[in-house]
């Protein structure tokens, strides 16, 4: 018999608000770190997909941008990714921090799921932190009224409570198909792009809250030495003369700390050597220009508008 007869498939995309967990989330099912992750909002820019497979069933998950309301061209670009995420989907994954309140971006996302019809699945994350469980049955009967999710699954994405009761319950979601990438799979990223997001994750959990979000990472050069040792090249731009310094800090030591962290998770990541050499730029309101976002490979055809 033909191993594909057996195959079963399934899109999901992990949607929700900004700081919720979705990527952590992700990580934790995967059980590899394939979406960076900090506790500042907005972390994730663009979609990005994991991959899962166990024995038949293969799912493709696409990990979005906190809905947010834009505040820049940038922005835009990353909420038009979240709708597009939603259409052409199998299913979404309504990721939620356990015992808040059910916020306007959660119910325009529950909205969006009813007028197409999406099978949905509620995680309610960070159940490790709450000391009152019995707020998590108010939580659920909440968003249950407002939509009829396939299942709801408290989790800690920390710890790893509910995520393999979370697995099955997507597994659930899957449908005879083949598998669209190789068994062994777990993300479709080119190296380049890991390499940037990687760069982007220690900035954004060593600088102050304001840097971060004005930086964007491009690796000019990825090339492999004999002997295993790869050479890795990349310009962090900036939008001010002053976080320039900041992020350079006093004798360079700060953009040091960047590196070496960074290098540390690359050589986890692709398991070899990794000789990082980082620069740092200045292209002032990057976030709004269009021919600057298309370089830092947010493409979009209507950027202009």
């Amino acid at each position: 018999m033909d191993k594909s007869e057996n195959q079963k498939t399934a899109f999901i995309s992990i949607v929700g608000r900004p700081n919720a967990g979705k990527s952590s989330i992700l990580n934790a099912v995967l059980g590899s770190k394939v979406a960076i992750v900090s506790h500042k909002p907005q972390t994730t820019r663009t979609c990005i997909r994991g991959i899962m497979t166990e024995g038949p069933v293969q799912l493709v998950f696409i990990d979005t941008p906190g809905l947010l309301k834009p505040r820049s061209r940038l922005g835009k670009y990353m909420v038009r990714s979240v709708v597009e995420a939603i259409s052409g989907v199998d299913a979404c994954l309504l990721v939620e921090e356990a015992g808040e309140k059910i916020s306007p971006s959660s119910r325009e996302l529950i909205e969006k799921f009813k007028k197409q019809k999406i099978p949905a699945l509620l995680a309610l994350n960070k159940v490790d932190l709450l000391t009152d469980k019995s707020v998590l049955l108010k939580q659920i009967a909440e968003f249950s009224k407002l939509y009829d999710f396939k299942a709801v699954v408290p989790v800690s994405a920390l710890d790893g409570s509910g995520i393999h009761s979370l697995k099955e319950e997507l597994c659930k979601m899957a449908q005879p198909g083949i598998h669209f990438f190789d068994d062994d799979a777990i993300t479709d990223q080119p190296e380049r792009v890991i390499a940037s997001e990687i760069i982007r994750e220690k900035m954004l959990r060593l600088l102050s809250s304001e840097v971060p979000h004005g930086v964007a990472v491009n690796v000019e050069k990825m090339s492999e030495r004999a002997g295993g040792l790869t050479d890795i090249s990349a310009i962090i731009y900036c939008e001010k003369e002053s976080h320039k310094g900041i992020i350079i800090g006093r004798n360079g030591a700060m953009l040091k700390r960047i590196g070496t962290y960074a290098r540390e998770d690359m050589e986890n990541f692709f398991g070899c050597k990794i000789n990082l050499k980082l620069w740092v730029k200045v292209r002032e309101n990057w976030r709004n220009k269009a021919d600057a976002l298309r370089a830092f490979g947010y493409d979009s055809s209507d950027f202009d508008k």
